[in-house]
């Protein structure tokens, strides 16, 4: 695969936090995160750990039929080794891979075993990512009735010879019917997930997906600058020159044009790549991840986060199993994140947050640096939130330059 996990200090077999990290739990936001890593196709893009049924093959353990059991027994772990604290689940996340490939029974088999173990809060959020070709009206119907309640397509554009460059296998007048069959069967939230930036992506190309887009009148959008990751399909062929790589200038007025789509549509960005009808159709799992909450990751390659530890599975589904099936924790390795990586962390995160992040997250170095941000035109001190910075529409541009200056 690609991309690689770090290698940290090696995870107790049992899965077993420092007491220190159980300190507080319960008192904060907690959530669940579940890989499902299977696809029907490895799209040309995707660095993320999937497995199609070639790749895997009929390797024991590896198998869809068994998969939703091993992650059950993980739920079941995470429950013995959090202990007794009450620790209700505010949020559930399946992504992937393609969490639908999976029937619409071993989803909800899942959330009832999170639900059993933990309980869940009043309101949870719980999502599932799906590819408009992955599900149908029934699959939809069986998930909502299960207890998803938001749901996260595919979409990433509307134009044809784009989706064919990415590998993406459907067809998009597919994405209207799913969203529709959606809001029949009762979601409360309905997401669209963009890229821009794909070779050979007109800027009306853009604008016709943005278009087809907020036509479904989707609750929460998000839309991410394809990134041209080491190791994948559409990187050897940009390398041999098939397809051109989209230029910087090219991916900075695409996103200028979503942004003022989407502010026009009543959709209001809160994360430098999302936006939402209103406070509650954010994403409050991912909004967990940008504020430092804790989660527990499972499935192969998951990462979870408790107290300031971090850990992560094996990667492949066989090992993954062969462990969960022997009683042992599948964490490879974890880390302790000490205060100033933890701070550090917080810079790169809140930064990107329309809430902003606050001033004194910054060292002397950092606040020092805020003043040329703001003569810059890529920061604001927030005047309803005092003691805060914010991106300007500029500064979102330049985010990841706005975060160097402000930990040099």
């Amino acid at each position: 695969m690609p991309s690689v996990l770090p290698e940290g200090e090696p995870a107790p077999p049992d899965g077993s936090l420092p007491a220190a990290a159980l300190d507080g739990l319960g008192t904060r936001a907690f959530g669940f995160y579940v890989h499902v890593p299977f696809c029907t196709v490895r799209c040309g893009y995707c660095d993320f750990n999937t497995y199609t049924a070639s790749e895997l093959g009929d390797v024991p353990g590896a198998s869809r039929t068994s998969y939703a059991d091993a992650a059950i027994a993980e739920v079941r772990l995470a429950r013995r080794v959090l202990g007794d604290a009450d620790v209700p689940v505010d949020t559930v996340f399946f992504g992937g891979g393609t969490p639908t490939l999976l029937p619409p029974r071993d989803l909800t088999r899942i959330v009832a075993a999170i639900r059993d173990e933990f309980g869940l809060a009043a309101g949870a959020e719980v999502t599932t990512e799906s590819n408009p070709d992955s599900v149908d009206a029934g699959d939809l119907v069986a998930l909502r009735e299960g207890g998803v309640n938001r749901v996260s397509f595919g979409m990433q554009s509307s134009v044809s010879h784009v989706l064919r460059v990415l590998d993406r296998t459907h067809d998009p007048r597919r994405v209207p019917q799913v969203v529709r069959w959606a809001r029949e069967a009762g979601f409360e939230q309905v997401s669209l997930d963009l890229i821009y930036g794909t070779p050979g992506e007109s800027f009306d190309d853009w604008r016709a997906s943005l278009d087809a887009a907020l036509a479904c009148e989707p609750d929460h959008v998000s839309a991410y600058a394809l990134i041209v990751e080491e190791g994948t399909a559409l990187a050897r062929q940009i390398r041999r020159g098939v397809v051109a790589m989209t230029d910087d200038d090219d991916l900075a007025d695409k996103y200028l044009l979503a942004d003022e789509a989407l502010e026009k549509a009543g959709l209001s960005w809160y994360e430098v790549s999302n936006w939402a009808r209103d406070r509650a159709a954010a994403c409050r799992h991912n909004l967990g991840y940008w504020t430092g909450g804790d989660w527990w990751g499972v499935g192969p390659g998951a990462h979870g986060h408790v107290g300031g530890v971090r850990w992560w599975n094996v990667r492949h589904p066989t090992p993954y199993a062969v462990r969960i099936g022997g009683g042992r924790s599948p964490a490879q390795a974890r880390e302790v994140l000490d205060a100033e990586t933890r701070r550090v962390e917080r810079v790169l995160l809140e930064t990107r947050l329309r809430g902003g992040l606050p001033l004194d997250v910054l060292d002397a170095d950092g606040r020092a640096a805020v003043p040329a941000q703001v003569s810059r035109g890529l920061v604001e001190q927030d005047p309803l939130a005092r003691g805060r910075i914010v991106l300007t529409t500029r500064g979102r541009l330049l985010a990841d330059a706005v975060v160097r200056d402000l930990l040099t």
